[in-house]
Parts: C-alpha cells; sequence; structure tokens
C-alpha cells in the first residue's frame, strides 16, 4: 500500500518552518551549528541548535513542560489546519500518533535530580514524566484530543524513520485512517557526555566521508507528516527495515544490514537501484559508519548516485534524525525546490582512499529532469537497527 504525506511540520538548526529550512538546506547553510551552552568533558562541542522561536509552554501540564514537547508543539502548529481538517473528516478515534525519540525530556529530569542532589529535594517544576519515552506521543494526543493509537518508538537513530514505517502499517491494516508521525529530539548533556565517553563527538563542525572525519555533532530537531491513504503528490513508496546485531555501538563493516534495509526497501516500492534520483546519508562523519556505508552504498548503487549527508547542516538529531532527513527528501520533492537542487554535501573535499567512491553531491547539483522522482534516505543506529525509507512523486 502506498501512503501519502500530506503536510510536513519541520525545526531544526535551519530553522522553523518549511519555507526557512528548505532555503538553508539547498544552500548549505552552517549558520545553525554553533558551540554547545557549556564545555563537555573539558571540550567545546558544536550542536546543531534550534535558534528559531518556540511557543511558550507556560499554560502546558507540568509534565508536558519540556524542550523536547516544545519543539515538536512548534511542528505541529505550522500543520495545525490540516490536522483540524483531518480531525472533522475521519473523528479523533481515527487518528494515531507515531513519534520516535531517544531523548524525551531527559534534560529537565537531569537538572531537577541534580537539584535533589544539592538541595536535598526536588524542584516544583520537576515531573517524572518528563522523562518518559512516550511522553511526545501522549503530548500530541491530548493536546489534540486524539483517541486513535499513540505510542513511541525508541530504536536510537532510527526511531523518526521506524514512525513512520510503523504509522504506515497502521493505515495498512485499517486501525487508523490517518496518523501523525515523525520525529524530535532535543539536545541535552546526558547525550553530549554519552557520545563523548564514546570518543565520537568532533570539535569541529563534521566532515562525513573525509580522510580528515573524527566524528559526529550532535543536534535537536522535530519534524512531523501527516500521512493518509488519500493520494497527495508526495509518497512514502517504499520502506525496508534489517537488524544485523552486529555490535551494541558499531555497525558490520561489511555494511550487511544496512545493504538488506535498502534492498528491501526497493522491493517494496517495486523500484530498482537506477530509479533512484537520490540519497540522503547516514553519514554521521564517524570512522566506522562512513566506511560501512560508503561500501553499502557502492553495492547497491553500483553506477553510482547522486547523495550528501546533512548532519553538517544539522548535526545529528537523533531520534528525530530518519523523520528529519525523510523530511529533507520531502522539501526536495516539493515546491519549495523550484529549480530541482540535490542538497549538498558540505566537507573538505579530501576523500579516504581506502573507501569507495561515492558521487557526493556538489553545491547546484540538479535532479534529473525526466521520469519521477524516488528519492531514498538512511538511518542506522547502535545495536544493527537499519531503516531505508523512499519517497517520491506519487504514481
Amino acid at each position: 500500500m502506498t501512503a501519502y504525506l500530506h503536510s510536513l511540520g519541520v525545526v531544526c538548526a535551519l530553522g522553523r518552518g518549511k519555507a526557512a529550512v528548505a532555503r538553508g538546506l539547498l544552500a548549505g547553510d552552517q549558520a545553525g551549528m554553533r558551540l554547545y551552552a557549556k564545555p563537555v568533558a573539558g571540550r567545546d562541542l558544536p550542536v546543531g541548535a534550534v535558534t528559531a522561536d518556540l511557543p511558550d509552554m507556560a499554560q502546558e501540564a507540568l509534565h508536558d513542560r519540556t524542550r523536547n514537547n516544545q519543539l515538536l508543539r512548534a511542528a505541529a502548529e505550522e500543520i495545525e489546519a490540516d490536522i483540524q481538517a483531518a480531525i472533522a473528516r475521519f473523528g479523533p478515534a481515527r487518528i494515531g500518533v507515531v513519534m520516535g525519540t531517544s531523548t524525551s525530556g531527559i534534560q529537565e529530569a537531569t537538572e531537577g535530580l541534580a537539584r535533589m542532589v544539592r538541595q536535598g529535594r526536588l524542584p516544583a517544576d520537576y515531573h517524572y514524566d518528563h522523562q518518559a519515552l512516550t511522553a511526545p506521543a501522549s503530548f500530541l494526543s491530548d493536546r489534540l484530543q486524539l483517541a486513535g493509537p499513540s505510542y513511541a518508538i525508541s530504536t536510537a537513530c532510527t526511531s523518526g524513520a521506524r514512525a513512520l514505517l510503523s504509522a504506515r502499517r497502521l493505515l495498512e491494516a485499517g486501525v487508523c485512517d490517518a496518523v501523525l508521525c515523525g520525529g524530535v529530539d532535543s539536545l541535552c548533556d546526558l547525550t553530549l557526555q554519552g557520545f563523548s565517553a564514546l570518543e565520537a563527538t568532533s570539535e569541529t563542525i563534521c566532515n562525513p566521508f573525509s580522510i580528515n572525519r573524527d566524528g559526529i555533532n550532535i543536534g535537536e530537531a522535530a519534524a512531523l507528516f501527516l500521512m493518509t491513504r488519500e493520494p497527495g503528490p508526495i509518497a512514502l513508496l517504499g520502506a525496508g527495515a534489517s537488524s544485523d546485531a552486529h555490535h551494541i555501538s558499531a555497525p558490520d563493516p561489511q555494511g550487511r544490514g544496512a545493504i538488506e534495509a535498502m534492498r528491501r526497501a526497493l522491493e517494496n516500492a517495486a523500484t530498482r537501484a537506477e530509479h533512484i534520483q537520490y540519497l540522503n546519508l547516514h553519514g554521521t562523519a564517524t570512522p566506522h559508519n562512513d566506511a560501512m556505508e560508503s561500501h553499502a552504498v557502492a553495492a547497491l548503487f553500483p553506477d553510482g548516485v547522486a547523495c550528501s549527508s546533512s548532519k553538517p547542516l544539522t548535526g545529528h538529531t537523533l531520534g528525530a534524525a530518519g523523520a528529519l532527513e525523510a523530511a529533507f527528501c520531502w522539501l526536495a520533492l516539493s515546491a519549495h525546490n523550484p529549480t530541482r537542487l540535490v542538497p549538498p554535501h558540505l566537507w573538505d573535499g579530501r576523500p579516504d582512499p581506502a573507501l569507495p567512491t561515492l558521487r557526493l553531491a556538489a553545491a547546484g547539483t540538479p535532479l534529473p529532469s525526466s521520469g519521477p522522482s524516488r528519492m531514498m534516505s538512511n538511518s542506522f543506529a547502535f545495536g544493527g537497527n537499519n531503516v531505508s525509507l523512499i519517497l517520491g512523486e506519487a504514481p
């Protein structure tokens, strides 16, 4: 079954709203990459920070007052009219919510617990539900008074992509007529300290697929789609997933799980690799991920495909990344890309001779002018969890 992605609300380091994000994406704008507010293990680390104005959360219930929910509310407000139209059409019981996240409100929880250690009691603004992984989905369902299935997915860096895959399954099963789906993650001390402990963070803007790559930048974002079975201009044509369980934090060096996810997505979309016109790479700029992905992409696309990593523009938004990068494909397929350009790959231009050569898109690279456009987006996560999505112009 083809699922249609009718509406998109988005906020990330590139800006708030589709127009701002598309403009920054296609221009290769890195202005949102800035130093984190405080040193991390004694190092100053760049992050993809949202600096746009966000909704006031003062009137929300205490347990909903987190930056994570604030980002999600910003994305939801952008498509509020379409959401209300769907509620009027289908009824609140026929609309589901599936959100990917890995941080939820852990920053607020961490700050509250730190104050308890220092002062002997929890602060008045602390609520245990801040850190619940289900919090984003519950917040959205409660705020919109929806009664359909509502749940969160937390599979690390594939969470947002898996949310889209799961949303489509709800439509296929006839459980829902529309699903709000996507991903959201906010910057937090715990995540930055954790990746720093893994020696995976870079002190400069990340440099995917370069011989000089030395780690990731963390980012924050929310991307929210309204998905239905009703035809629209942009569709989720295919989705593939695999779990190779190679290692808790390192990918299979040969990329077997990644290849399997991409192959399944192509089969599910009833298309072939040569019909994919653009690939949004996972492209974290860590030594192991980029090596694995290079081998996987070269194996599946022997003739090459225009590709880029968007993480030098936004940071790695973790649980939101799969949805955010699907959103970048959506924007590249939409009227927000009137010149039909491929999102550019920003790096130092120094390839790693140990890796297969990829066709990394330079600024101004056009999409092919013939045939319906199809784009793939890759997400790979700790534990060998892999998801590949294919978006395209509706058949």
